[in-house]
């Protein structure tokens, strides 16, 4: 009886996905999909880490500093919910919107190489998920 209270095995693997981005280059991005919400993996370049640290937190509506949002010693890499924080649609990537990182095209939300809001009706930065690098190619989320 106990164990059928137990997730059942569809549920446990949707729970995480692992993801090879070996193949990404630097300066491009790619959307997986994780628990069915779209997560974007972006290699960034050092130009991209450079204007996110610039960034006062001042400017910021939902302040958050680039190095809370990405894992030291892989600050090149950016992984993060797909997910638009005003009415849940998915932005456009590769380098989209005023601020070279997302733009939701549905309200104008405009989110910068951190994916941090920087204009439109957005309330909150585009959520990181848990995620661990499994080897220099490999990351799972979730």
């Amino acid at each position: 009886f106990v164990d059928s209270l137990n997730p059942s095995a569809d549920v446990l693997a949707m729970a995480s996905t692992e993801v090879d981005i070996s193949a990404i280059a630097e300066g491009q991005e790619i959307k997986v999909m994780w628990r069915g919400k779209p997560v974007f993996i972006r290699h960034r370049t050092s130009a991209d880490i450079d204007a996110a640290k610039a960034v006062p937190l001042s400017e910021l509506r939902d302040p958050a500093t680039d190095e809370s949002r990405v894992q030291k010693g892989k600050e090149q890499w950016l992984i993060m919910v797909g997910v638009c924080t005003h009415l849940g649609c998915v932005p456009l990537g590769n380098m989209a919107g005023e601020y070279k990182g997302w733009f939701c095209p549905c309200h104008g939300s405009h989110y910068d190489t951190a994916g941090r809001i920087r204009k439109g009706p957005a309330p909150k930065n585009l959520l990181v998920p848990e995620y661990v690098f499994t080897s220099d190619t490999n990351v799972r989320i979730g």
